[in-house]
């Protein structure tokens, strides 16, 4: 009898234990939070803050005290945090239909715990779940600006009543090839534009071919065509690619190049233009924006393959001569039974699902439509499939001029 009610009390206290345990391991935060929670697996010692990026899925971060159990409970409405560690919390929250990201501080209602000042117990590392990198883009979605004193980028990007407006001098935020050089005699220069794109992209389902389909993240815009022609007797006209072998047209190791006002431009994929923004590291950077509002991506492992390739009809064409922009050359080409290489536009055709892409270099990426920059043809989209008008203008009010303001470095 006796043994038996010692068993009964043994157990009384063992579930006694389990309970006080269980209860100091409660933390109690906003009822915000009310979604699934994602603990990382790492402490942190920064602000709290949370980031939300709309029109796709994305997280809230909060960085909360984590305590270590003590025999003497503290005030729960004023937390002593002073011998505390942090964790970050991450909460999946639903898409929103706002274009915008937003930055603000978070804060915690209340804490129901205990803790002892031992340095060996302050850190708490719990399991991790990531959401995929191609699901969390990062920067660029709302309200940003770039001011690199090294290069002298000054870009402003607003958000407003559904138009995205980017201010910039067109100075790119990364290195830079010799400019004038032997193929490209100008120089790079400040700029003052502005580019103003919807928020809110409509598919028309319709392609509609564009000189500047859309502007990097940094304020640089890609043009993939040439002013550059190959003009012969009997009528024909050949657009010079911007990328090939026959004719040297300057091109640095960002495949860009300078025209003659000083703008510096992309006309096909740039990897520091990726490396510099990837801010996730992920396999898809968001380096720019499409005209028609879509986003404008690099994969980075190139993963999508365009639908182009080389046609194999013979050129034809007699006494063609070659005009470099404002450089006229005399020289007769050879045009008439050579065979297309890349040199000209007119020497690819599109395939339907022969690659990746359409015929736009569009794609579907987490159910919106987006264009890639890939490394052959056409590099950069030369159509655009969204409903847009090409707004490009001087502006009064630019980002201040850094009057002084030292070249793109150059490799």
């Amino acid at each position: 009898m006796l043994l038996s009610r010692a068993l009964t009390l043994i157990s009384l206290l063992l579930i006694a234990v389990v309970v006080g345990c269980s209860s100091s391991n409660q933390i109690a935060i906003d009822e915000a939070f009310t979604t699934p929670i994602i603990v990382q697996q790492e402490t942190v010692d920064d602000e709290a803050q949370k980031t939300l990026v709309a029109d796709k899925p994305y997280a809230v971060t909060a960085t909360l005290p984590v305590f270590t159990p003590t025999s003497e409970p503290i005030d729960t409405a004023t937390p002593d945090i002073s011998a505390a560690s942090t964790t970050t919390v991450t909460s999946l929250l639903p898409t929103s239909s706002a274009s915008t990201v937003i930055t603000e501080s978070t804060s915690i209602t209340s804490v129901n715990k205990t803790h002892t000042q031992e340095e060996d117990q302050k850190k708490v590392t719990k399991s991790v779940t990531r959401m995929p990198d191609d699901v969390l883009p990062k920067n660029y979605f709302g309200d940003y600006t770039i001011s690199d004193t090294t290069f002298g980028t000054e870009t402003i990007v607003t958000v407003s009543n559904g138009i995205r407006t980017i201010k910039t001098n067109a100075l790119p935020d990364h290195e830079t090839g010799e400019f004038p050089n032997s193929g490209n005699p100008n120089a790079i220069s400040e700029q003052s534009l502005t580019y103003e794109y919807t928020t809110n992209p409509v598919n028309t389902g319709m392609i509609k071919t564009v000189s500047i389909p859309g502007v990097a993240v940094n304020g640089v815009k890609f043009e993939p065509g040439t002013a550059e022609t190959v003009t012969c007797e009997t009528g024909e006209v050949y657009r010079v690619e911007g990328l090939q072998d026959a004719f040297d047209l300057g091109m640095d190791f960002n495949n860009a190049h300078v025209q003659p006002t000083g703008a510096y431009h992309y006309h096909g994929l740039s990897e520091l233009l990726a490396e510099t923004h990837n801010a996730s590291n992920g396999q898809l950077a968001h380096v720019g924006f499409a005209a028609d509002g879509y986003l404008i991506y690099i994969s980075t492992m190139g993963e999508y393959s365009p639908s182009y390739q080389l046609l194999t009809d013979r050129r034809s064409g007699s006494n063609c001569l070659m005009s470099l922009g404002n450089r006229a050359q005399s020289t007769d080409i050879i045009i008439e039974g050579t065979a297309p290489d890349g040199t000209y536009t007119s020497d690819w055709g599109y395939v339907d699902g022969l690659g990746d892409l359409d015929e736009c270099n569009g794609t579907i990426i987490n159910g919106q439509y987006a264009y890639i920059i890939t490394a052959t043809f056409p590099y950069i989209s030369r159509c655009l499939k969204g409903e847009f008008s090409e707004i490009l203008r001087p502006i009064g009010n630019a980002p201040p001029s850094r009057g002084n303001a030292p070249p793109p470095r150059r490799r």
